[in-house]
């Protein structure tokens, strides 16, 4: 499997200096959290929706392309993606001189696909996530781009891993850490980086009940897949798992939860009248576990939670968490 090493986790996280934030961790201890995990629950948010283009996805993005040859960056890369990785691959091909082509369903949300145009990347609308895959290896294969994928390989992975070596380095001795899953890379990452960091804490994934690819893929041994994403958090919305991350977070990650839809659009008004952040579905995710299925198991303990993202526009943040104030 050839999980990251530490040296090799660190030796990424100097590369990537003076192209990522190292993004700040804040003490959530207002009332909008204490009422519901209690005053002795220790809550620590790692701010990931304050890197660059809204996400931790710049990370395995800038991993990937550092590692090409003149060659293959002049060639260009390609991705596919419902929007977050999209947006990151196309920041960091013009960071560093390359020109990307990516691929993203027509249900993308528009913000997503004009982000992806402004960092100048071409964008090749297909009709669903399915399809999507299929697109991009065609494309790999016809121009020789080169694929980023959204979640899968050691280089993303590596990538990942910075967000949990700056968290370990920021918060020590944390009880549990909870992380949204989509296909698994953020999971798998963040996850390696605490098993070496910090053994003893417990690591939680958390999936929507609409995309469930990784409790599939524990259940039977191996990666599966789901017919189709039913889920409003859809930068989670993995079709498949994929055999390196999932290897890791096999290996790594200790139990596995679910929240449903109505469960996002509640923490979403939460993190926004109790943080003033306006986050995408996925973002809530890790809140919602905590407030969930994991609020009684982790009373009193010092608690890691990673917001991942935010790229929403106005409109469907309002729509959402309009929803979840009902």
């Amino acid at each position: 499997m050839n999980p990251p090493t530490l040296a090799e986790i660190r030796a990424n996280r100097e590369q990537l200096n003076g192209l990522i934030i190292e993004t700040p961790v804040w003490r959530w201890q207002t009332q909008k959290i204490t009422d519901i995990v209690g005053l002795e629950t220790q809550v620590f948010l790692k701010l990931e929706l304050f890197q660059h283009t809204g996400t931790f996805k710049p990370r395995g993005a800038l991993t990937n392309i550092l590692s090409l040859d003149d060659e293959a960056r002049a060639r260009g890369v390609t991705a596919v993606s419902a929007g977050n990785h999209a947006i990151a691959v196309s920041y960091a091909a013009r960071q560093l001189g390359a020109t990307a082509k990516v691929v993203m369903p027509k249900t993308a949300n528009p913000v997503r696909v004009a982000l992806s145009r402004e960092f100048g990347a071409e964008v090749d609308l297909v009709d669903d996530v399915m399809q999507a895959f299929d697109r991009v290896h065609q494309i790999e294969a016809e121009e020789g781009r080169t694929l980023v994928h959204p979640y899968e390989g050691k280089l993303t992975i590596l990538g990942t891993a910075t967000v949990g070596l700056e968290f370990c380095t920021q918060v020590p001795d944390l009880d549990a850490v909870i992380i949204p899953i989509g296909g698994g890379g953020l999971c798998a990452g963040i996850s390696t980086a605490f098993k070496l960091l910090q053994p003893r804490c417990q690591v939680f994934g958390v999936e929507p009940e609409g995309a469930d690819t990784m409790h599939r893929s524990f259940a039977q041994g191996s990666p599966a897949s789901i017919d189709k994403v039913r889920t409003i958090a859809d930068s989670l919305g993995a079709p498949h798992a994929a055999p390196y991350s999932f290897s890791l977070c096999r290996q790594y990650v200790d139990e596995l939860v679910m929240v449903n839809d109505d469960d996002l659009r509640r923490n979403m008004v939460r993190m926004f009248y109790g943080l003033k952040l306006a986050v995408e579905p996925a973002g809530a995710a890790a809140i919602a576990a905590l407030c969930g299925p994991l609020r009684e198991r982790l009373r009193g303990k010092r608690v890691g939670i990673i917001v991942c993202g935010t790229n929403i526009d106005l409109a469907t943040f309002a729509a959402q968490a309009g929803a979840g104030e009902a």
